[in-house]
């Protein structure tokens, strides 16, 4: 006897921006869209987590009042068909937190720490979606085996809509840009 497996609509459809606009937080939690897809994404660990939280209120602290840094919370890409990505932390201007979604205009800095699983989606899919939406810098950080985390930082070349790479921290970054800010993660 076969086993049948019973899922939803929404996991085998495109959605639109206006279907997930009608979805609850609780609905739209632990996913993003691609293409109009869900994909869903694993529970983070507390060391991931950790990190997250850390760069997000250093990042808030250095940024200044016209920028905020905050977790968890959906970026859209595009409309049709609908991207969304939810970034590990995202630096948006302060006076655009009550309009959703958050659109790359919005936003200054976007950062993914990298987690088994991601790993090909933060090094290469999300760098390419985050250059061609126009977002000015991307940061990747890297759990490595030592505990100490690699921090990559790239910079957006407006005429290609690539990023370039900027620099590389281990376990503690001095950043000059988009602002001046310097973090400590070897403390996770």
């Amino acid at each position: 006897m076969a086993v049948q497996s019973i899922t939803p609509a929404w996991m085998h459809e495109q959605i639109t921006a206006e279907q997930y606009e009608s979805w609850s937080e609780e609905q739209s939690a632990g996913i993003e869209i691609v293409d109009g897809m869900v994909v869903v994404s694993p529970s983070a660990s507390k060391r991931h987590n950790r990190l997250a939280r850390i760069l997000a209120n250093a990042l808030d602290s250095a940024a200044g009042p016209d920028w905020n840094a905050d977790t968890d919370f959906d970026v859209r890409l595009q409309d049709v068909p609908l991207h969304n990505r939810r970034p590990d932390v995202v630096v948006y201007r302060a006076d655009t937190i009550d309009i959703t979604p958050t659109r790359p205009e919005h936003v200054l800095l976007v950062v993914e720490v990298v987690s088994p699983g991601s790993e090909t989606t933060d090094r290469i899919v999300k760098v390419e979606q985050y250059a061609r939406a126009g977002i000015g810098f991307y940061w990747r950080v890297e759990q490595a085996a030592t505990g100490i985390p690699l921090i990559y930082t790239y910079i957006l070349d407006p005429a290609t809509r690539t990023y370039r790479s900027r620099e590389m921290f281990t376990g503690v970054i001095t950043a000059s840009a988009p602002f001046p800010v310097e973090i400590d993660l070897t403390r996770t």
